[in-house]
């Protein structure tokens, strides 16, 4: 009788699995020239700098005395983890069935992998990017470190339980990668990455704080600027909902899916 190996060896080999996809995940998509993997990050700070440095040219500033590069930084820097991070699990098994022929390798081990991937990079972005404009005196230090961190914690879980879940979904309909790009366009500006809350009518506030990233994106202003600079509105119990429903019919639809695309 074979002996089934223990829930500690299983982790371990499950890890491992995970840490090899993650390098094969790195060299696909960046190689091994130029710059290779630091591309990880530099990839999102290029974006967050340009749009930081558009708003400093055109001299925005949203009606209020909020430093501008933290305002951007704070913004289009939480706006990267759950867009890239969904965007890079939908459709992500077609690409790599081959590897489902591996007895360790499963569905929820590649999507682990590029959620892994998406959210230490965006990640890396944040802080490099912090420290360099604090460096140079672009910005003030985060008046609660504890509460940025906390906040991007919880804008990370929701990256990921929307990627599960949507990832996961696309591989029942294709519909979801095309209804998706529209969506993830509409909720850009949505996402609080160019607003307060406390700037919006009452109506639209109520209206805004429907959408979960908006309580993470918040919580992190919260955290830069102190609630006597700013009023940030947030519900943390509100998000943590959001982020186990997610969770749960992430992990439900991966089951599902799981037993059709993996070999026998």
């Amino acid at each position: 009788m074979i002996k089934k190996p223990s829930l500690r060896n299983s982790v371990k080999i499950q890890l491992r699995v995970i840490g090899a996809l993650l390098m094969r995940e790195i060299l696909t998509r960046f190689g091994r020239h130029n710059i290779g993997f630091l591309w990880l990050f530099v990839e999102p700070m290029m974006f967050t700098l340009g749009v930081t440095g558009l708003w400093m040219m055109a001299d925005a500033n949203h009606g209020s005395s909020l430093p501008i590069t933290a305002f951007a930084l704070t913004g289009y820097s939480s706006v990267l983890v759950w867009r890239n991070t969904v965007s890079r699990t939908i459709e992500a098994i077609e690409p790599n069935l081959s590897l489902m022929y591996h007895r360790n390798v499963r569905v929820i081990d590649i999507f682990a992998a590029r959620i892994v991937l998406e959210i230490v990079g965006a990640g890396m972005s944040f802080v490099i990017l912090t420290i360099i404009f604090l460096y140079f005196g672009m910005i003030d230090p985060p008046n609660d470190i504890l509460k940025v961190i906390f906040g991007w914690t919880m804008l990370a879980w929701l990256g990921a339980s929307l990627a599960l879940f949507l990832g996961a979904l696309s591989e029942v309909s294709e519909l979801v990668e095309k209804i998706w790009h529209p969506i993830s366009y509409l909720l850009f500006p949505l996402s609080g990455a160019a607003f307060m809350v406390e700037w919006l009518p009452v109506e639209a506030q109520k209206a805004v704080l429907y959408l979960p990233m908006v309580h993470g994106t918040e919580m992190i202003r919260d955290g830069f600027f102190g609630a006597g600079v700013i009023h940030p509105h947030y519900d943390i119990g509100y998000m943590v909902f959001c982020c186990m429903v997610l969770t749960v019919l992430g992990f439900a639809v991966e089951r599902h899916i799981s037993r059709k695309v993996e070999p026998e």
